[in-house]
């Protein structure tokens, strides 16, 4: 089976993140196939939303596969992963049709990222939500990420969420407008999400593709190359290695701040 699924039902398509047993972390593969179906989506006039989901009840996605950093050497392999992210996560946020996250369980770093490029967010009842990434790993998000994150919750919000790098769950996450909505369980949140994608494909395509337009151009963001030195900071440390290292062994990090 695909790592990334995608399956088109009448103007609608789901696209489903497909490595339950890896709680759907992502791969570089299934990054770019998710951009690739963006692109796809941009020229084909018959579509009308997208909805993005996890496969099982335990994830939306849980990030980055931790695995992918092992190769990282230089400051330009940093870099370039940071401007990748940036590409997929702009071709999703600037994807010509509505998207919709229908969430369930963990949906975490870069799944996170993806869930707040959407246009909107609904919920299971299960769902935990943010970026630990302040006890995990290290590392730093993007400013396009922050910006993103800033525009849903406010700047206060975003610090809290990464200061004390914990999941959010679903009372909190409804109040905080990380989610628009909350079911029950994941059968739920599958019919919810093909009721809402059915409602929104039957409005005004202009509308909604203007909406989302004017709506993005409206965030102030700094340039990646403005960006970049903070991107070295964290992923040329000491405490990056030592991140992925305690997380590929389950252990505790011992954090030096270099």
């Amino acid at each position: 089976m695909p790592d990334l699924l995608h399956e088109r039902r009448g103007d609608i398509a789901w696209i489903t993140f497909n490595r339950p047993e890896a709680r759907n972390a992502l791969t570089f593969a299934m990054y770019e196939e998710l951009a690739s179906i963006c692109e796809q989506a941009n020229g084909d006039e018959s579509l009308r939303v997208m909805v993005l989901r996890g496969a099982g009840e335990k994830a939306f996605a849980s990030g980055t596969d931790i695995n992918q950093f092992r190769a990282f050497k230089t400051p330009q392999d940093s870099l370039d992963y940071e401007a990748r992210i940036d590409r997929i996560l702009t071709a999703l946020e600037q994807c010509r049709v509505p998207t919709i996250a229908a969430i369930s369980g963990a949906c975490t770093g870069g799944g996170a990222a993806i869930a707040a490029c959407c246009d909107l967010r609904i919920a299971a009842r299960n769902v935990r939500i943010g970026f630990p990434i302040a006890r995990t790993l290290g590392n730093c998000l993007s400013s396009a990420s922050l910006s993103r994150l800033s525009a849903l919750v406010g700047p206060a919000r975003t610090k809290d969420l990464i200061f004390t790098a914990r999941l959010v769950e679903a009372d909190e996450a409804l109040r905080v407008g990380l989610v628009g909505e909350l079911v029950e369980d994941a059968a739920a949140l599958e019919r919810r999400a093909g009721e809402l994608a059915k409602l929104v494909a039957g409005h005004a395509p202009l509308t909604l593709r203007a909406t989302k337009e004017g709506l993005r151009r409206l965030q102030n963001r700094l340039s990646r190359e403005e960006a970049e030195d903070l991107i070295l900071m964290c992923y040329m440390s000491g405490d990056f290695r030592e991140g992925m290292d305690a997380f590929l062994n389950k252990r505790p990090p011992q954090w030096k701040g270099k």
